[in-house]
């Protein structure tokens, strides 16, 4: 009987270790990464799998890498193919990961998504996608001190929580159509090195806004609080407004102390999408790459580490 219950606890254990693989700090790392079709990847991290879609320029050695997180119930290919950010980014040298979320492990009918959520417990996705941009870097001598994260709306809650935990191994990142949750607002340091850009519509139902009131009924922040707290915390103190043919406001912070710049495009009418450029309205994928511009390398390798 005592062999039994030796060899079933034996079992138990070899399951576990093989089902998650860590690193020497103790944290889950990225495992079976498989190219299933051209550019087209999986993965797996702490017992979870992802997809993955990969475009890269010409020449990869030492370009910078934008991880693309798409919205709630969106794919990484479905992303890819409505937003179209590479035909932009990969001529000018960027390597560009489309980057499929996973269903909530405590909501067995949820789709894919992100756990951007800072105060319950989930999918581990901050450290994954450390995770997976250390390990693009490491394959294909990519440049670590300039790594970005594009988010739109799931997505564009992730990167806020991202740049709030993971501003050691990113250099900035941008929110289109997403807000900061409550949980993150409320953990948030006094001072941060990031820089961040904001793209909001001014009809946007799922933004909490002062200008039209809607931030009263939200437990979130209103994205004019958010927006000043990131330039604040960044210590940029000179700002300037540029505006756009329909409308729309682009105002721009920045500083003497450090690369890092706080963007935040206020799009006139604009709802809760990705603004393409259509009707006048500013193209979100050229103001995107260059914001991207303005944010100079590290001065030094990054420290990968999460708070």
């Amino acid at each position: 009987m005592k062999q039994t219950a030796s060899c079933f606890f034996a079992l138990c254990l070899f399951f576990l270790l093989s089902c998650c693989a860590f690193g020497e700090s103790g944290l889950p790392v990225l495992e079976d990464v498989t190219e299933e079709k051209g550019g087209s990847f999986s993965c797996s991290f702490d017992g979870v799998r992802h997809r993955f879609v990969l475009d890269l320029p010409d020449q990869t050695e030492n370009a910078p890498l934008v991880l693309m997180l798409p919205g709630y119930g969106n794919t990484a290919e479905a992303f890819r193919s409505s937003v179209h950010f590479e035909e932009a980014a990969t001529p000018l040298g960027y390597a560009v990961a489309w980057v499929t979320g996973a269903p909530d492990p405590n909501s067995p009918a949820s789709s894919v998504g992100w756990h951007s959520d800072a105060s319950t417990e989930g999918n581990r996705d901050v450290e994954f996608l450390v995770s997976l941009a250390a390990y693009l870097q490491d394959a294909y001598a990519l440049d670590p001190t300039r790594c970005f994260a594009v988010g739109f709306s799931n997505g564009g809650l992730m990167v806020h929580r991202l740049a709030v935990e993971a501003a050691g191994s990113f250099s900035a990142c941008v929110s289109v159509a997403g807000l900061m949750p409550e949980s993150v607002w409320e953990k948030r340091p006094e001072e941060i090195k990031i820089g961040f850009f904001q793209i909001t519509g001014e009809k946007d139902d799922v933004v909490p806004k002062n200008s039209d009131g809607s931030a009263r009924f939200s437990r979130a922040p209103a994205i004019e609080d958010v927006m000043a707290w990131w330039a604040a915390a960044n210590g940029l103190d000179a700002r300037e407004s540029v505006l756009f043919e329909d409308g729309s406001v682009l105002t721009k912070n920045t500083g003497t102390d450090g690369p890092q710049q706080v963007w935040h495009l206020f799009i006139s009418g604009g709802r809760h999408s990705w603004p393409g450029g259509q009707f006048r309205q500013p193209d979100a994928n050229a103001l995107i790459l260059d914001f991207l511009e303005t944010q100079l390398p590290f001065t030094e390798t990054p420290d990968p580490g999460i708070s």
